[in-house]
């Protein structure tokens, strides 16, 4: 089977991609390192593929700042990791697929089919969790992690963790510490943990709506089988395959390997009609003029019309910049759209400053969650929290809910608290925060 690595462009950083196989379409999100042509010297790893692709038309790709793709100054947060996905896709020429997300790279392929279910098939989880704490509990785990990253990272002596029952295995255990190295460095292995750690899409899971398989083993060493239970008691409609066995690395056993071949090919090309799209995960920002009656009434109507316009094209501007969907003027403020969190907090801060040049304060309120989709509107409970979030603010405050702090995990965005509250209408008290920057 012919492999050959090209690179597909995700604004300026180069993702390396591999296609293979024939059958639907399968990109396969992989864990937090990996290299795809590393993958292909193990021979479990390369029957498993190969089994893989008798059946699809499989896509590999490496994540930036890892393997064969670019390395990246900052923390690649989870905006730029699906759009990464999305420039594989793009590139290969695929317009909807299926997705596989191996362990960390599950809380990405779940991300992006509840943002993106217009171009997800449907959804494969492996190995995977919502929660950090489903793979690292406890400070002691942690720790010891932190401290073979730093000392002994490219040596392979962390396969108990990921395979025991091939703990003993020199040859599986060389191709692992190569695997390390191959994968990121030392630096970037610990960096990426660390952002891994914040990693939380519990929230969203009930806004995925394609239909989803959860694999997990039973005793999986590495990520706590209640990791995989909790996807699937949480994705509407998933099913739940768990079969015994404590590797993680599940392809090293030929048993397991084949029992996962077998369910993926079962769910993947089996007939299976596409559910009609009208809601999808969004990240809904509400931008507000401060008193703009007062204002309106000390500056006059002409003035103020223009200082509208000019309100407007400054709006406009920065949504178009951050990729943003304006959905409507609401005369003295917007309601937009966002594909990802960090993005929108990045756009928000931006017109917050912009208008700041004009002497034109507005208080800004940002949430993700389900929406439904309308010919020229968002509807849903996400659209009042954002709405409510953003009355809570003055001049010049852009705020968030606690469900985008959690999914920005990585950014380099900082937050302060600015309380818990009530929001009029809406259940239960919502914790909220001011972004900064």
């Amino acid at each position: 089977m012919q492999r050959v690595t090209r690179y597909a462009k995700s604004g300026d950083v180069h993702i390396a991609y591999q296609v293979f196989g024939d059958g639907p379409d399968l990109v396969i999100a992989p864990g937090f390192v990996s290299h795809i042509e590393n993958y292909w010297d193990e021979p479990h790893l390369a029957r498993w593929l190969n089994g893989l692709g008798g059946f699809c038309r499989v896509v590999l790709f490496d994540k930036r700042g890892t393997g064969l793709s670019d390395r990246v100054a900052h923390l690649p947060h989870m905006d730029e990791r699906m759009d990464d996905l999305r420039a594989v896709m793009d590139a290969v020429g695929i317009e909807r697929a299926s997705l596989l997300g191996i362990s960390e790279g599950g809380s990405l392929a779940a991300l992006f089919a509840a943002s993106h279910p217009e171009r997800v098939q449907s959804l494969v989880l492996y190995g995977s969790f919502a929660r950090f704490r489903h793979w690292i509990a406890t400070d002691e785990a942690w720790n010891a992690l932190m401290k073979y990253m730093d000392e002994d990272w490219g040596s392979g002596k962390s396969l108990p963790a990921f395979a025991p029952s091939k703990a003993n295995d020199p040859a599986i255990q060389q191709w692992w510490g190569k695997f390390e190295r191959l994968g990121a460095s030392p630096s970037a292995a610990i960096a990426l943990m660390r952002m891994n750690r914040e990693i939380d899409i519990s929230g969203i899971l009930h806004s995925i709506n394609v239909p989803t398989l959860v694999i997990h083993r039973t005793d999986d060493t590495l990520v706590s089988v209640e990791g995989g239970r909790e996807l699937a008691a949480g994705i509407p409609g998933a099913q739940l395959f768990e079969f015994p066995g404590t590797d993680h690395l599940g392809f090293l056993d030929a048993d397991a390997s084949d029992r996962m071949l077998a369910e993926m090919e079962e769910f993947l090309t089996g007939a299976r009609s596409a559910p009609v799209i009208d809601r999808v995960l969004a990240t809904v920002v509400f931008e507000d003029i401060v008193d703009s009656t007062g204002r309106a009434g000390a500056k006059g109507d002409r003035a103020w019309r223009d200082l509208l316009e000019a309100h407007d094209k400054a709006v406009r501007r920065e949504l178009s910049r951050f990729r943003g969907r304006e959905v409507k003027s609401l005369g003295d403020g917007f309601l937009a759209t966002f594909d990802g969190p960090a993005r929108a907090i990045y756009c928000a801060n931006a017109v917050r400053d912009s208008l700041g040049r004009l002497d034109l304060p507005v208080r800004i309120g940002v949430h993700t969650g389900e929406v439904e989709l309308a010919e020229d509107d968002v509807r849903g409970i996400a659209v009042h929290i954002a709405s409510r979030v953003a009355n809570l603010g003055g001049a010049d405050d852009v705020l968030v809910s606690r469900t985008v702090k959690d999914l920005v995990a990585g950014s380099g965005i900082k937050f302060e608290d600015y309380g818990t509250h009530t929001l009029k209408g809406i259940p239960e008290a919502w914790q909220v925060f001011r972004a900064l920057g």
